[in-house]
């Protein structure tokens, strides 16, 4: 996006004819400037016209608006890596198991809640930066809309300069999307005389978010069906935690109406439940050693069926 910026060589642009998009305030400032300054004029509201549309366009803010959203919901992981895999290969089926058993389990504690600043803080930054992009947008889309040609002439620098803000924000913002490395202060390693220790870089991971499947999950009377799956995830084999509970219980029994199941699979059925009652149901990734941050866990409501009336069925006859 700089390179489109510093493109902006607005003196070398080619144009149509201008006045194709020309409204009639236009067309009346076209007979107060003259031709030069007119043309100038219409040159550089169309080069902020192409930024608004193309670069920062409202469908590409939406787009990092729902990305963000996504990531607010996401798994963020600790992985270790020897350099050579984390410069290429990041697969961590290839790391050597042994590696973990060099690393010292206090110092691994401690990097992890580093992990877990540094993922906060760049959720924060994230949500800074969108919110720079949209006040961006809102401030050059109300310049292009006025009709005070100063802007695109005399206090043009400041629009370039406001233009290259922008972009900068913005590539900053794509930069941050993607979780970086660590940056570790002490060794992980402790000193081992006789073993050739790598080199260990410390990198942050994201899993999306479980969620359940809304129209494959269903209450029956006594028993409900759970489905969820990963989001913009292939389907892998991975540990899930079930828990449910029943809302607003009534005695000291209907407390114990309550659970958390570890499920090896993206489906399971809850048996034993109440018939005519609300159940909430919450599904998460099983809790692991390199977890850092986990800030939410998809749930869902249920009611279950009442139980079928007793008793001769009345007929009426008319």
């Amino acid at each position: 996006m700089s390179a489109h910026v510093a493109g902006l060589g607005l003196d070398k642009m080619k144009l149509g004819n201008p006045q194709s998009f020309l409204d009639q305030e236009e067309a009346d400032d076209q007979q107060l400037l003259e031709p030069e300054a007119w043309r100038t004029y219409t040159e550089r509201r169309n080069a902020l016209r192409e930024f608004l549309t193309s670069d920062l366009s409202p469908h590409l803010l939406k787009r990092h608006h729902a990305r963000m959203q996504l990531l607010r919901k996401c798994s963020y992981y600790i992985e270790v890596l020897p350099k050579h895999l984390a410069l290429g290969d990041q697969n961590p089926l290839v790391l050597p198991s042994a590696l973990f058993q060099l690393i010292d389990p206090w110092k691994f504690q401690r990097m992890k809640k580093v992990g877990t600043a540094q993922t906060k803080i760049q959720l924060l930054l994230l949500g800074d930066l969108l919110e720079q992009l949209d006040h961006g947008r809102a401030e050059l889309d109300a310049l292009l809309r006025s009709p005070d040609p100063r802007p695109f002439l005399a206090d043009w620098a400041l629009v370039e300069r406001r233009l290259a803000d922008v972009s900068a924000v913005m590539d900053s913002f794509l930069t941050m999307m993607v979780p970086g490395r660590l940056h570790v202060k002490h060794r992980l390693v402790s000193d081992v005389s006789a073993t050739k220790i790598p080199h260990i870089w410390l990198m942050l991971s994201t899993k999306m978010p479980v969620v359940f499947d809304r129209k494959a999950s269903a209450a029956h009377q006594d028993w409900a069906r759970l489905r969820w799956f990963v989001t913009i995830q292939p389907a892998t084999s991975e540990q899930y935690e079930l828990r449910f509970r029943l809302l607003d219980p009534r005695t000291q029994q209907e407390c114990a109406q309550c659970g958390v199941i570890p499920v090896a699979a993206c489906t399971f059925d809850v048996r034993n439940l109440l018939p005519n009652r609300s159940y909430k149901f919450t599904i998460k990734r099983a809790e692991t050693s390199t977890l850092v941050y986990e800030p939410w866990r998809d749930s869902l409501t249920l009611h279950t069926k009442p139980e079928p009336l007793e008793g001769p069925t009345l007929s009426h006859s008319v």
